[in-house]
């Protein structure tokens, strides 16, 4: 008895496993050396990359539950080395938001019953922990983290290299290399720990640090604040990145934590 359901047309990868009970529709590619699991849906306009692992239960490629979806195609694309989890959805994209298109990038982990909506963007080395939601066009940079049961508003962003909290509610855009947690969701320091792993010198930890030292401490609004960092923060990477990231914002940033210093 064959225990599959992969459509003859899908193109299959060398050295691809998949595991019985799974579902591959017509418009499939799924890179080579990608491991499939047992009892997995993956539907139409949906490409896979190479060395990926999905585990049983997830389900890729469904339509987005999102009412200005007209029945065009649309497409999930997902990057190499990447793991989805038990359970985990994620949608394809609609004509309307101008995208067609939910990407998930390389060597990303999307954990048990995490669900990334239509048009999501994710980019490489993220993690979002079980239980996450992310909603309709939103945008998580690289090496992010978002910790579990959390819940992100449509259209938000969350910058690199952030670290949420569990259980949070993302109803503003966080900005890079910042650690969030509390409710209301607020910048409560830097991601001190994950930028030491990911080989961020104290020089530019340091700068980081000055720089949201003015953005956040300073008693300036935030355009006075960007104006400041300008003009006393020497230029580096980290400093372009946030205040692109900041001035580029569309829903505005998280608030500091009430009473929280930056080096507490």
């Amino acid at each position: 008895m064959n225990y599959l359901a992969v459509h003859p047309n899908a193109k299959i990868g060398e050295g691809v496993e998949i595991g019985p009970f799974t579902y591959i529709a017509e418009n499939v590619e799924i890179g080579e050396g990608t491991w499939i699991g047992p009892n997995v849906t993956i539907l139409d306009y949906v490409k896979i990359g190479k060395n990926c692992k999905i585990f049983p239960g997830a389900v890729i490629g469904a339509i987005p539950q999102d009412l200005k979806y007209a029945g065009e195609v649309s497409y999930v694309e997902i990057g190499d080395n990447t793991t989805i989890r038990e359970c985990a959805t994620i949608n394809r994209g609609t004509a309307a938001s101008g995208k067609a298109k939910t990407v998930v990038g390389n060597n990303c982990l999307i954990m048990s019953y995490a669900h990334v909506a239509h048009d999501c963007v994710v980019h490489d080395n993220v993690i979002l922990t079980s239980y996450v939601g992310i909603a309709g066009e939103t945008e998580v940079d690289e090496h992010a983290i978002i910790g579990g049961a959390s819940a992100v508003h449509q259209f938000s962003r969350i910058g690199a290299h952030v670290m949420v909290g569990g259980g949070s509610l993302v109803s503003k855009d966080v900005p890079p290399y910042a650690l969030a947690g509390h409710r209301p969701l607020s910048y409560v320091g830097i991601n001190i720990i994950g930028l030491r792993r990911r080989g961020f010198s104290m020089e530019q930890i340091e700068t980081i640090k000055e720089i949201y030292q003015i953005i956040y401490h300073s008693g300036l609004n935030r355009s006075d604040a960007c104006i400041k960092v300008e003009t006393d923060i020497p230029d580096c990477p980290e400093k372009t990145t946030i205040l692109n990231f900041i001035r580029n914002s569309k829903r505005g940033i998280i608030r500091a934590a009430v009473g929280q210093s930056l080096d507490e």
